[in-house]
């Protein structure tokens, strides 16, 4: 028997895939649930209509949501604290963090608070909260193989570097170096220094009693959703993971990775992502093309153009914003042809067989049991503490 624990932190959700060797994987355990920074979010906004003070202690994690909901609080001059690295989760600028109003404490001096101050401990990943949720339906987390987590991170960009030259400066290393999804996963051991989100995680779990993979969430999605059997049957394509926050968009063949661009959601409609995908296709996307337009930027790494129109389908779509390519009153009709992938039957899990195959990579004592389930070989009991 083989177990792995999957955790796909996005923006709005948190996805939890609990891989068993001994079920089929659509059998797999499996909770969709709030995602730490919407907990956190939640909690301050709570302080925040009693007009009470706050302390934000822990570690880095996942910003966004929480972080609006921590510099609202300063906004209405109600009081807040922060350590260090919790206040990273809101801007690696330590400066910038104060010049909001927030106020930087040491541990020390975090403390001495009195006891009337609210304190929210931040992380991205809760072993004990997940582990406590399965249980209530008789699932135990004692004897897991790997844990494993995706998570957005943007890196600790120096100061006067643009945090989107730096995530981007990231991802072109990655692919040069590596040429494969599965390169944004790494060994807990092996994270870069820079992506503090992720070496967070890795502190997180240190006491974890199995090896520890951490991923960024969109070659994650993207890896998974390849597994579904219209996409895995093409030879080469595009996808697209359209995440909350950000867009990351593929264009895959049987070397790797032929390109890549990284824009923010909220700054693209359809026809604008419409017209990136062609040029990711056609192979004209530049780098600078899409930073100007406050993106992060592109990569063409294979310059043979991808003929649009002949396949099932044009481009693969996942992510919690798919439906910018589903017909509706405020969308336009799409000119490409989206396929809608739903690898195993589950979008919303699409990370987590991301993550199941990176890992299938990186630990490769793991590796046969993991093919096997993702290839779908051989059928398995549906109960298997019986």
């Amino acid at each position: 028997m083989t177990q792995i624990l999957t955790i796909d932190i996005g923006t709005g959700t948190q996805d939890i895939f609990l891989f068993d060797s001994r079920l089929d994987i659509e059998n797999g355990f499996k909770m969709v649930v709030p995602s730490p920074t919407m907990q956190v979010r939640r909690r301050l906004q709570e302080a925040t209509r009693h007009g009470d003070s706050i302390l934000l202690s822990g570690v880095t994690m996942g910003g966004g949501p929480c972080g609006w909901a921590a510099e609202d609080h300063a906004r209405k001059g109600l009081p807040i604290y922060a350590t260090p690295d919790a206040a990273r989760t809101i801007n690696d600028d330590l400066d910038a963090v104060q010049a909001s109003g927030i106020t930087l404490l040491s541990e020390d001096e975090a403390a001495h608070l009195p006891a009337s101050v609210v304190r929210l401990h931040l992380r991205d990943f809760d072993f004990t909260a997940i582990a406590a949720a399965l249980d209530q339906f008789d699932v135990s987390l004692a004897t897991l193989d790997a844990v494993a987590i995706a998570v957005f991170d943007h890196g600790a960009a120096p100061k006067g570097i643009s945090d989107r030259q730096f995530r981007f400066d990231y991802i072109d290393e990655r692919i040069r170096k590596e040429n494969r999804l599965s390169a944004f996963a790494f060994r807990s051991d092996d994270i870069p220094p820079i992506m503090t989100r992720m070496q967070a995680v890795a502190a997180t779990a240190k006491d974890l009693d199995a090896p520890l993979i951490v991923m960024d969430t969109a070659p994650a999605a993207v890896l998974g959703a390849g597994f579904d059997r219209m996409v895995a049957s093409c030879e080469r394509y595009l996808a697209v993971n359209i995440g909350n926050l950000h867009t990351l968009a593929f264009r895959l063949g049987e070397h790797g990775i032929e390109g890549v661009f990284e824009h923010h959601t909220g700054l693209i409609d359809l026809p604008k992502l419409e017209s990136l995908l062609r040029s990711l296709a056609e192979g004209s996307l530049s780098r600078a093309e899409v930073f100007n337009d406050h993106g992060h930027g592109a990569l063409i790494s294979n310059n043979e153009p991808l003929t649009l129109g002949v396949g099932e389908f044009d481009v693969a779509v996942t992510g919690p914003r798919r439906s910018l390519f589903q017909p509706a009153k405020e969308n336009p009709k799409p000119t490409l042809r989206p396929y809608l992938a739903v690898p195993f039957g589950d979008m919303m899990i699409a990370g987590c067989f991301g993550l199941l195959a990176a890992t299938a990579d990186l630990l490769p004592e793991l590796r046969e049991p993991i093919h096997a389930a993702l290839k779908g070989e051989g059928r398995h009991d549906v109960a298997p503490w019986d």
